[in-house]
């Protein structure tokens, strides 16, 4: 007796990250579309705006029969939180299989690692990790009220902060504050304060990481007390979550801020090597595609036509 046809599975990927939510389709092996909206996070927007731009990433998918979907997403701390998002995608893909993780398992899926360590350097900030055992870890991922060391935000914010602490001590602002007020269109650093505490939300304010790097490379020392410190902050989530696993890497970092910045990523790279992290990749294709990755690895039961 003849094994009957088997059509390929219909995936869907989404990542969804503080500012977008990136998706893919594929069919099989072939990637049929892709699309990007606003975020989906409803740590970063609200569900109104959460569940729209869900909507506009399948509608700009196309129609058809989906099989699983697979999605990243930060904020994915508990089965509720997990939940919550699988609802608002079950209306698009009626009948398909759900599968939610944490986004910081598409770094390490989309960096060709089964094992490893994981960080996101992105809007927020946070690291995963699986060992050889299948022994699971995190570090970080609080999100800005908490923590988001390192992130995109984070380095925004401590822009301000040291623009406005040149201002208390009555200098002129440096190379890094001049960069803040022309970014921001204020004359004054005292201005900043009411645009911040305003309108203003936490991807205007990772969108001015930049700055840090481009007063660093300038001479600029405030902006190399920051990005000294997000070094150290990188390497206590990492040594904490290596210790936890007991892995040495590899280390797969994803993000704008983490792969965006070459600076950055070498003073990243000799800091962890002197923890004994020496297998550090700087992630080059888009996290979702690490959806792809994930479901590979949990094929659903065989479908026949």
């Amino acid at each position: 007796m003849s094994n009957p046809r088997q059509r390929p599975l219909a995936l869907v990927g989404l990542d969804i990250g503080g500012t977008k939510t990136h998706a893919m389709r594929w069919s099989g092996d072939v990637q049929l579309a892709e699309a990007k909206s606003g975020s989906a996070n409803v740590q970063n927007v609200s569900a109104q705006m959460a569940k729209a731009n869900i909507a506009e990433v399948f509608a700009a998918l196309g129609a058809g029969h989906i099989d699983r979907v697979v999605a990243g997403a930060g904020g994915i701390d508990t089965e509720a939180d997990a939940e919550s998002l699988r609802a608002m995608i079950a209306v698009h893909a009626p009948g398909a299989e759900i599968l939610v993780v944490h986004d910081t398992r598409l770094i390490l899926a989309a960096g060709r690692a089964s094992t490893g360590l994981a960080v996101i350097l992105g809007t927020g900030s946070a690291a995963w990790g699986v060992n050889a055992e299948g022994r699971e870890g995190r570090a970080g991922g609080w999100g800005y009220l908490l923590g988001d060391e390192a992130s995109g935000y984070w380095m925004g914010r401590e822009a301000v902060r040291h623009t406005l602490r040149e201002f208390n001590r009555g200098q002129e602002p440096g190379e890094l504050g001049r960069r803040v007020l022309a970014a921001n269109n204020v004359e004054s650093p005292d201005e900043l304060i009411a645009l911040f505490h305003g309108d203003t939300d936490r991807r205007y304010w990772a969108q001015q990481s930049p700055l840090v790097f481009e007063a660093l490379a300038a001479g600029d020392p405030d902006s190399a007390l920051i990005v000294e410190e997000a070094v150290a902050h990188v390497c206590r989530m990492l040594g904490d979550l290596s210790a936890l696993l007991e892995t040495r890497g590899p280390v797969i970092i994803g993000g704008g801020v983490g792969t965006h910045q070459p600076v950055f990523q070498g003073k990243l790279r000799t800091a962890l090597g002197a923890l004994g992290l020496l297998d550090i990749r700087f992630l080059d294709l888009d996290p979702v595609e690490g959806t792809k990755f994930i479901s590979d690895l949990s094929p659903l039961p065989a479908i026949s036509t």
